[in-house]
């Protein structure tokens, strides 16, 4: 069908924005009216012969095939402390006029995106990758090593980036008053990995003010108190080793531990044992045991206790 194909070409078009929502109890991806129009404009190159002249008998082409449906917000009211309603909605409901219209009407997608070879190779090695965790017991040394240290080089990764983030967001705000966040979408919830990765900020909102010098001021000193609060109460170098001895390091331990040290510690854990089950075998059965030296050293002991007590 070349209309589909076309609907499949807008949708994975990069200028074409997208959000998801939730309608009728249905996860869907929608776009907005204006957005659609100007992506077509700045692509005529897209609208083949036979499609449509203009942008809008283009998206009432596809209205009337079914490939996408008009939308409106469900919460039309502005809520306590808001200026604006929001630009992307997390809830829509399907309108009842099906004509397409550019003020603040969305549109959502009606058919599933084609699935790339990278999600279905993606979807084989999940199971995987599950069946692999719950055999981690089992792995070699060397393998619990490296997953050991790659875990740690992504958690130091990540909270080196949030503190360095938190650090130049602190200065740029006392010193500047703006607003910086490097990697803005790195706590998003809703974002994808190429959101995530996102190193530039996005550029301030028309409505946003500058922040107050008493609210800069403000900010300053909880920073220097939270600062100065940790340097005065951290521990020092005898409380840490304290600590570390009252608690046990699992990294230590796997660390110390490897399968030669273990098995030399099973041998020689079993040999005195051995030792002890040979002399019992080579003594007679018959024979009693002589606990007469056993006897004299008690006499003795009990000899030098008198001695000691009349020296007394």
């Amino acid at each position: 069908d070349p209309i589909q194909v076309f609907a499949e070409r807008l949708r994975d078009h990069k200028s074409l924005e997208s959000r998801w929502a939730v309608m009728q109890e249905n996860r869907v991806e929608y776009f907005r009216g204006k957005d659609f129009v100007s992506m077509l404009k700045a692509n005529p190159d897209l609208v083949k012969d036979g499609l449509g002249s203009d942008e809008e008998e283009v998206a009432n082409l596809l209205l009337r095939t079914k490939l996408i449906l008009r939308c409106e917000r469900v919460v039309k009211s502005l809520r306590p402390g808001k200026k604006k309603l929001s630009k992307w909605p997390a809830r829509l409901q399907l309108c009842p006029d099906q004509s397409f219209s550019q003020n603040d009407a969305f549109y959502a997608w009606t058919f599933e995106r084609k699935r790339p070879l990278w999600q279905t190779v993606l979807s084989f090695l999940l199971p995987v990758l599950t069946l692999a965790c719950c055999l981690f017991p089992l792995f070699p040394h060397w393998c619990k090593l490296v997953v050991m240290y790659l875990c740690l080089t992504l958690l130091v990764l990540i909270f080196g980036i949030l503190i360095i983030r938190w650090m130049i967001f602190g200065l740029s705000y006392i010193l500047l008053g703006k607003r910086v966040w490097f990697f803005p979408n790195i706590l998003a919830d809703d974002a994808s990995f190429s959101e995530i990765i996102k190193f530039w900020p996005e550029p301030p909102k028309e409505d946003e003010k500058p922040p107050k010098w008493t609210s800069r001021l403000a900010f300053t000193c909880v920073t220097i108190g939270v600062v100065w609060f940790c340097v005065r109460h951290s521990p020092d170098e005898a409380a840490r080793a304290r600590y570390q001895k009252g608690v046990s390091n699992i990294i230590d331990e796997i660390l110390e531990w490897s399968p030669k040290l273990a098995l030399s510690g099973k041998v020689e854990e079993a040999a005195p044992a051995n030792i002890t089950e040979a002399t019992e075998s080579t003594q007679p059965a018959n024979e009693k045991p002589d606990f007469s030296n056993a006897t004299e050293g008690q006499d003795h002991e009990q000899e030098q206790q008198q001695r000691s007590e009349q020296e007394i």
